[in-house]
């Protein structure tokens, strides 16, 4: 079953449980998509790909991770259990991520690939990383260690 498809369901399967805070988040991930798909017509593309909606759902994440951290900084606990309780929502919807040693074995397999000698050849790591393991990988976790086994 797709993304659109299981967002669709589960908005369904909330409003008939009743569960408001899950409704409010799905109709967010509903209308973010709407405007993603906007967003691309010009380019002539009606719907985005899968891959898109996944980056755009880590976008919501990554956005609901720093509002939190805010809120927590601001003494607002209660918004920041808010943004948490979105952010365990939207992460339903993405793919499992790799964990360290995964991450890891990755990296040496796209030095490997590469060839990559040094630090200078990071992109050609970081674009095989992006090809092989987009949807599995965070790159923003994968940089540092990237830099790190090329010596960086």
């Amino acid at each position: 079953m797709d993304l659109r498809t299981r967002f669709t369901e589960e908005l369904k399967a909330a409003m008939k449980a009743g569960d408001a805070a899950r409704i409010s988040t799905l109709r967010m991930i509903l209308a973010r998509l709407k405007e993603t798909d906007i967003a691309a017509r010009p380019s002539g593309v009606d719907q985005v790909p899968e891959e898109q909606i996944v980056a755009m759902l880590r976008g919501m994440v990554k956005s609901r991770r720093e509002s939190a951290d805010l809120y927590r900084q601001g003494g607002r606990h209660d918004l920041a259990e808010k943004e948490e309780a979105e952010i365990r929502v939207i992460e339903s919807f993405l793919p499992q991520q790799l964990d360290e040693a995964a991450m890891r074995a990755a990296i040496e397999a796209a030095v490997a690939e590469t060839g990559a000698a040094g630090v200078k050849d990071m992109g050609k790591v970081m674009a095989a990383l992006r090809a092989k393991h987009a949807a599995t990988l965070d790159l923003a976790k994968a940089g540092p260690l990237v830099k790190a086994r090329l010596g960086g």
